[in-house]
This record gives C-alpha cells, structure tokens and sequence, in this order.
C-alpha cells in the first residue's frame, strides 16, 4: 500500500470518526440532568448480588464476558512474546555480571518488596469489596517480585522466579476464568452468569461468581506479568547474539545465509 493510499484511507476513517463522535457529543444530556439509568441500574445489581465493589460487579457480572476478552488479550500477548523473544539457535547464554548496588537502594527495596507484594494480593482478594481487583493487584504483586533484582542481582531474581510454575499459573488463572463460566451453563444459565451463593455484603466471600472470576485474572494478571518481564529481562542481561563476545562474525544475510535468525535490539 502506497503511502498515498495510506493517507485517504485514514482520511476516510478519520472523517467517519469525527462524525460519529459529533452526533455523540451533541446528543449527549445536558449537564444537571438526571443521572443515566445504566448507573442506577448497575449499583442496583450490586447490591442486589452483595458486591459492594460496583465496578467489580459491573466487571465479573454484568460485561464479564468483555472481561475474558480483556484477560485473553493479556493472555495471547504474553504467548506472542515467549515465541518472538525465545532463544534462536545461533544466540547463547551468558551469566550475568553481579552489579553493584548502593547499601540504600538495597535496604529500601528489600524492605519494600515485602510490603508491595502483600499490598498486591491484598487488593486481588478484596477486589469486589473495595477498589482494586485481579487486574490491579495482579500488575502491583507481579512487579514487587522484581525489586529483588533492585535489592540484589538478576540471579537472586530467577531463584524467587521459576518461570515454569508462572507459566502454568498464567495458563491456570485463564482456564479457571472459561471454567467458571461453562459451570455456570451446566447450572442452566447463561454463559458466565453469576450462579454462586451470594454470600454476605462486604466480606471476602461475597459476590458469587464475581469472587471467583476476580480470582482468576489476579492468578492470570500476576503469572503473565512474570513471564512477560522474564522474556525481556533475558533478552538484555542473559542472552547474546554470535559476535559480541566471542569474537565471530555476525550473520546479516549478506554472505549466502537467509539471515532469519538475526535480531536487531535497541
């Protein structure tokens, strides 16, 4: 496509954009209106499913399909990674050079890191009760692991990080959430309906099947995380292209090979 192709096709796009956006903007009510029933009628299932959470129960009951969609592009995102950045035939492994570390960098983040990860699971657990869930909890938890890498070096990383336990974590947390909703239609409802006992308002086990669900993408959030760091991190500090080391000449594709293994890195 030519980039003057390129250029009239967003053009059009752009048009129809603005137009669209327009004739929104302009039937929007106007301001001190009464509030848009979807709100009320949002709490008013909250409530009634004793998620104290709204966002939680708008997110795990009332659009939780959006939501798998949501935790499968996370999911298919992390797969894309471990096959692009995986280590290619002419590339080898190299141990990482211990680094030197300040006395308080190192005690701040080793006191710190403790703290975080207790914070992340905190707010996956209490996800549909008060703001946050496995969506924020999972990012802050996956994270605090790798202050350990701040506080020490990247091999103290790798002991506190068996990719293959977060590997099946991730495929785990994604299984759970399609799981929850076939037993949903097993019970005789609709696909990721909320089937589960209630519970009582504002404790850990209420919500029904928003607890559950919520469970899972914090499981899925917090593993994916990992491996997606894990990927990148090998890439800058283990991993090596043929030349940069060892003296030997690097395949750019111009001496007969096809050079399909050869990567350029920022």
């Amino acid at each position: 496509m030519s980039p003057r192709v390129r250029l009239w096709v967003f053009l059009v796009g752009a048009a129809g954009f603005a137009a669209l956006f327009a004739a929104a903007c302009f039937d929007l009510p106007a301001f001190g209106t009464v509030p848009h029933p979807y709100g009320a009628r949002a709490v008013h299932a909250a409530l009634s499913h004793h998620t104290a959470n709204v966002i939680a129960s708008v997110n795990f009951d009332l659009r939780a399909f959006d939501t798998l969609g949501e935790e499968t592009i996370l999911f298919s995102a992390v797969i894309g990674t471990v096959v692009l950045l995986r280590q290619a035939r002419d590339e080898h492994r190299k141990d990482p050079e211990p680094a030197t570390v300040s006395p308080q960098v190192r005690r701040f983040a080793l006191l710190t890191l403790p703290f975080a990860l207790l914070v992340g699971l905190y707010v996956i657990a209490h996800g549909q009760i008060s703001p946050g869930g496995g969506f924020q909890g999972g990012v802050v938890a996956a994270t605090a692991l790798h202050l350990l890498y701040i506080a020490a070096d990247y091999r103290a990383l790798e002991r506190v990080r068996p990719l293959t336990l977060y590997e099946i974590g991730e495929a785990a947390g994604e299984a759970a959430y399609v799981i929850t909703g076939l037993a949903a239609v097993l019970a005789g409802s609709a696909f990721l309906t909320n089937v589960l006992p209630f519970g009582t308002r504002a404790t850990l086990s209420s919500g029904g099947t928003a607890m559950v669900l919520n469970a899972a993408v914090g499981l899925e959030v917090t593993s994916g995380i990992v491996v997606l760091l894990a990927r990148f991190l090998d890439q800058a500090v283990e991993i090596e292209e043929p030349g940069e080391d060892d003296g030997s000449p690097r395949d750019t594709g111009d001496s007969g090979g096809n050079g399909d293994d050869e990567r350029e890195r920022a």
